[in-house]
């Protein structure tokens, strides 16, 4: 079981186990924002499983380096769409191939179909009259820090709208 850890300005901070969520609410650090139906049984009392805890002081974040470029994190910013013809990606592509001098940035991967990948090949867009429906970004926000959030309990939505 996980609990959503805000700040006290909503940003999303961490995700933590709902026993380590209990102990920051129960010594006065946090307040249950969403729970669960299922209760945790104490022994002396019965507590709600928090799913959304808010900090009661603000927790300043350390720099924020930028977000490292993984396969992974560019199949989950493209919505494992391919850019080329919109299908299911599976695999990442290099815009810029790497053989003509292509580097691994957020700027030039982006999500692909393996079809889409083979008939491309080691070529530009240009040589191949193709397009990009968009232009690829680094990413950013608190979001993409916290590597739980890649898969969100629904209870969360609500919480990571406004900093999506």
């Amino acid at each position: 079981m996980r609990t959503l850890v805000l700040n006290a300005g909503f940003e999303p901070l961490a995700v933590v186990t709902f026993k380590r969520a209990i102990v920051l609410v129960l010594h006065g650090k946090a307040t249950v924002i969403a729970q669960d139906d299922t209760p945790v049984v104490g022994v002396r009392a019965d507590y709600a499983r928090p799913s959304v805890i808010l900090l009661n002081r603000y927790v300043r974040r350390p720099y924020r380096r930028a977000v490292t470029v993984t396969r992974r994190g560019v199949l989950r910013r493209d919505l494992h769409r391919c850019a080329y013809c919109g299908g299911h990606a599976t695999t990442v592509d290099h815009v810029q191939p790497r053989s003509r001098g292509g580097k691994d940035a957020w700027e030039n991967l982006v999500a692909c179909c393996l079809p889409c990948n083979n008939r491309k090949g080691d070529r530009t867009l240009e040589s191949l009259g193709w397009r990009l429906g968009f232009e690829p970004k680094e990413p950013h926000g608190p979001v993409w820090h916290i590597k739980e959030l890649e898969k969100p309990a629904e209870a969360w939505e609500e919480f990571l709208a406004p900093a999506a």
